[in-house]
């Protein structure tokens, strides 16, 4: 096939550079699309994944709005049957993602250059990783940077609690460090890196992986279904495949909508405290409204003109937050801590990653299998974006950059952070960020830190950018997925998700479960999901071991 046939068939994705394995297909992208115009607007979009999955989403939303209490109920104790009866599931298949990633890193298959052999990046490196970390944890971070180690470090002080039934009701990780601080802080720090290490960025790499490999080394779809072909062939392009990227949606657009929610929520929490506006749903509802308007602008002026400008301001806003702390808080503490955590993380990740015959139940079921469920949840997302920005990379640079340097990244960022609080406490005594809520426990640390106004507003401008980014990226990658695998649908399509998002997020907002309804969602549809990552390993070393073999031939004639 000649190389202008292949890009007209790849609707803006670029054929490979110098030798790779192309699948052979019938299937042209965008043969199954409806294309059409609604006044102004033009949409290209494929039929029926475009359409199930909106309608099932306006129709969930519609029966959150009439039955709220039912609703909420119904969220609740789809929770509780996901987290407490798959938690081994989640947290063993979040296991075999790390194993598979590091695999991969020392393989020969790991010299595979996703684009061909003569694919160069699209993007350098300051470029690519202020993307892909924006995309994938900026408000989580934000969110969590204080509360999680000083949550896990209150309740490993305070040790096992039993209730009067005899059941033990603590949420201290792997028992705790009753009475001994030293430990109870390590262990803390411990139990945060493991939920922001490995095993979420190893959750991203294997989406990543698959949909650049299949799509810019193998000439497919830039769609979930693609990566399913070694295993379903020609079927994939029909029903199977229409289900694998219908549960993509689901999973993005809720995993999306919780962090949309969380950010909603801190954002909030920090304008009252730095500015005395009033918190709740009505300022929330202007948040994500004003927020999901900003995208929108972002959304307009695409890739390189929106996304990737906002994600390096933030990451240089991040920088800017993260070096000040660090200089003006506990620096001694906390530069030696950050070893010393790391340590404590690999000392205590085979207990902490085990899946069964655990006693720390509800920290297991409550943090660990609610966090996979929410990674995976988001990877259709982030897979989608990192595969987007990470072409003419080899696998094992894509894996130690992705898997590896963000790690890294947020070990430093929790020690920093959450390290200056636990400091706070054990050295001053001072508690209000201790004793705060969640979604102020960032703002109450920096409180009594120099410049706690201007640093204050600089986090609400994080929470806010990141959102704005999440927002973007995300609406980017659902219309990808429900045009078919096309980059280059039109703009007014986009726009719709952004929108569609914005308003799903304020909706399960405002229900009777609030934030808890959007958690409970992404645990569904993280669950199902899981399985598609699963089969998505052996597809992926399918794709990789014909990719070298490929090339060996190549080589010998």
């Amino acid at each position: 096939m000649a190389e202008n046939e292949t890009d007209d068939l790849n609707q803006g994705i670029p054929a490979p550079e110098g030798h790779s394995d192309v699948i052979e297909t019938d299937y042209e992208i965008g043969q199954d699309n409806i294309e059409t115009n609604v006044g102004p607007f033009g949409f290209d979009f494929h039929n029926p994944v475009f359409l199930i999955s909106g309608l099932t989403v306006i129709a969930f939303v519609f029966y959150t709005l009439v039955l709220p209490d039912q609703a909420g109920a119904a969220f609740s104790a789809m929770f509780s049957f996901v987290t407490k009866g798959f938690d081994w599931f989640f947290i063993g298949a979040a296991n075999i993602f790390v194993i598979f990633c590091l695999l991969l890193i020392v393989t020969p298959v790991g010299k595979v250059r996703l684009g061909g052999v003569d694919a160069t990046p699209d993007y350098g490196y300051i470029g690519w990783f202020a993307m892909l970390f924006a995309a994938g944890m900026g408000i989580g971070l934000m969110f969590y940077g204080v509360s999680e180690p000083m949550t896990h470090f209150s309740t490993s002080l305070g040790g096992t609690t039993v209730g009067e039934n005899g059941v033990r009701t603590d949420w201290a990780p792997l028992g705790g460090a009753e009475g001994n601080q030293a430990e109870a802080i390590r262990l803390g720090m411990a139990a945060t890196i493991f939920h922001w290490g490995l095993h979420p960025w190893a959750i991203y790499a294997v989406v990543a992986l698959a949909l650049a490999l299949f799509s810019y080394n193998k000439g497919l779809p830039l769609s979930i279904r693609s990566a399913f072909y070694p295993i379903l062939g020609e079927r994939v392009w029909g029903w199977w495949g229409h289900i694998i990227d219908v549960l993509a949606v689901f999973a993005t657009l809720f995993g999306l909508a919780t962090s949309l929610g969380l950010g909603a929520t801190q954002a909030s929490a920090g304008l009252n405290e730095l500015f005395g506006i009033p918190r709740g749903s009505v300022t929330e509802v202007v948040l994500i409204t004003a927020i999901t308007a900003i995208a929108l602008v972002s959304v307009i002026r695409g890739l390189d003109g929106g996304v990737k400008v906002l994600s390096e301001i933030n990451m240089g806003l991040a920088t800017i937050l993260l070096v000040f702390t660090l200089l003006v808080g506990a620096t001694a503490a906390v530069l030696t801590g950050f070893i010393d955590y790391l340590g404590a993380y690999f000392q205590y990740l085979p207990a902490l990653s085990n899946p069964v015959g655990r006693e720390d139940v509800n920290f297991m079921q409550g943090w660990t299998s609610f966090y996979w469920a929410w990674w995976i949840s988001w990877s259709p997302f982030v897979g989608m974006f990192i595969a987007r920005v990470s072409r003419g990379r080899t696998v094992r640079e894509f894996i130690i950059c992705v898997l590896l340097i963000p790690s890294l990244v947020c070990v430093l960022w929790m020690t920093v952070f959450g390290g200056t609080a636990i400091q706070q406490v054990v050295q001053d005594g001072y508690t209000a960020a201790q004793d705060a809520e969640l979604s102020l426990q960032l703002f109450k640390m920096l409180d009594v830190l120099p410049l706690a106004g201007i640093t204050s507003l600089v986090g609400i401008i994080l929470v806010i950018v990141f959102f704005v980014t999440s927002s973007d990226s995300g609406s980017l990658v659902i219309d990808t997925i429900t045009a078919g695998g096309k980059v280059d649908a039109p703009v007014s399509q986009r726009v719709f998700w952004c929108i569609f998002e914005g308003a799903v997020a304020m909706v399960l907002l405002l229900s009777a479960g609030g934030l808890g309804s959007l958690q409970s969602m992404v645990i569904s549809t993280g669950l199902p999901f899981t399985v598609v990552l699963l089969v998505m390993c052996y597809a992926i070393w399918r794709g990789l071991v014909s990719e070298r073999k490929s090339l060996h031939a190549a080589a010998a004639e």
